[in-house]
């Protein structure tokens, strides 16, 4: 996608493959800033603190963890720690313990002498792969756009996403906004309503910021504005992303994200989630299954913004005295999902093995 009218992936190695560059997320929106990774260890970083977040991201991002890693040590004992270490970093999402297991079994099957190259060209492959799979969700879901929009009523096609699926938390393109993206192309009438997704805000700070550099009428809203608005009639479809989804159409996505699932499934509006094939764990046979990250409470108590000297600020929003609990994803079961968008069509929930 563009910044600035300039094209950018989220993650991109350097031309001597001795190094990884990231735009940092946590920076976003008011600061655009690349960051150089240099080691497995900063890696590890960039994905436990979200500098790097959203499940193919992260995925595509241990994939080059590894792959700076063989960059010291190419035995096969350097291979287990190293996959241990990344896999631990974030525990929700599938695609990153697929990714690390796809290269360290590509990389086992390779003699050490060449493991360094080979870990390379395996990361860019996987890299590459995400951009075609969110390219294809995006045709599909513009065709599905298309269908639904013929018969409404509203002349401005109205979709509520939560959290941030576009092009940040993937290589390119993204999930459920690459089917916005799409039809904004093609010259249809959309608009976004972007949940601002408390605690981290990536609804308000990424996905505002990614539409608004592509072009894409949206508008803000509070968490909790959402089931207003589709009791209003001003939602016609719900798009979001997701982390993992079970064998049996469970979606897990980011905290907030089965709320609106039931307030849809109240007003009949048409539930989907977009996922490329790597995000559905076919082993897992519900969502009840997953193991669902507790992430620290201070990013329930402190909020960052931009001060109006242009300076980032972190103020304290609850008493100090109060506790917070901070479960960072949740489950919507099957039965509340109209359809899944992959790169290889569009399934009902149960139509997914």
């Amino acid at each position: 996608m563009f910044v600035n009218n300039i094209h950018y992936r989220t993650i991109w190695p350097s031309s001597t493959c001795r190094n990884v560059s990231i735009i940092d997320q946590t920076k976003l929106p008011f600061h655009f800033k690349v960051v150089e990774v240099g080691s497995v260890d900063k890696m590890v970083h960039a994905i436990s603190t979200m500098q790097v977040r959203g499940a193919p991201l992260i995925g595509v991002s241990a994939a080059y963890g590894v792959a700076l890693a063989m960059l010291q040590d190419t035995s096969d004992a350097r291979l287990s720690i190293v996959a241990k270490q990344l896999i631990q970093s974030r525990p929700t999402a599938v695609n990153l313990a697929w990714a690390v297991n796809r290269i360290i079994v590509h990389l086992t099957a390779t003699l050490p002498a060449v493991r360094v190259s080979a870990a390379w060209e395996e990361a860019a492959r996987i890299a590459d792969e995400d951009v075609k799979q969110n390219q294809m969700i995006g045709q599909h879901g513009l065709a599905l756009i298309q269908q639904t929009q013929q018969s409404g009523l509203n002349e401005t096609f109205n979709i509520l996403t939560h959290c941030n699926a576009g092009w940040l938390a993937t290589v390119d393109y993204g999930t459920a906004l690459s089917p916005i993206y799409a039809a904004h192309d093609a010259g249809l009438d959309v608009h976004v309503w972007v949940d601002e997704t408390r605690p981290r805000n990536q609804g308000a700070s990424l996905t505002a910021w990614e539409l608004a550099q592509h072009g894409v009428p949206h508008t803000v809203i509070s968490d909790n504005a959402g089931g207003h608005l589709m009791q209003q009639g001003q939602v016609d479809m719900v798009m979001v992303g997701a982390d993992r989804v079970a064998a049996n159409g469970d979606v897990c996505n980011k905290i907030g994200t089965y709320l609106k699932a039931l307030a849809a499934h109240d007003n009949q509006i048409p539930f989907y989630a977009a996922v490329p094939s790597p995000t559905i764990d076919g082993g897992l046979a519900h969502g009840g299954d997953i193991v669902i990250e507790e992430r620290h409470h201070d990013e329930v108590a402190y909020m960052q913004g931009h001060a109006e000297d242009g300076s980032l600020q972190r103020v304290r929003v609850m008493p100090k005295e109060s506790k917070a609990a901070n479960p960072a994803f949740d489950v919507t079961p099957a039965k509340l999902v109209t359809g899944i968008i992959t790169e290889k069509g569009v399934f009902a929930p149960n139509k997914l093995t």
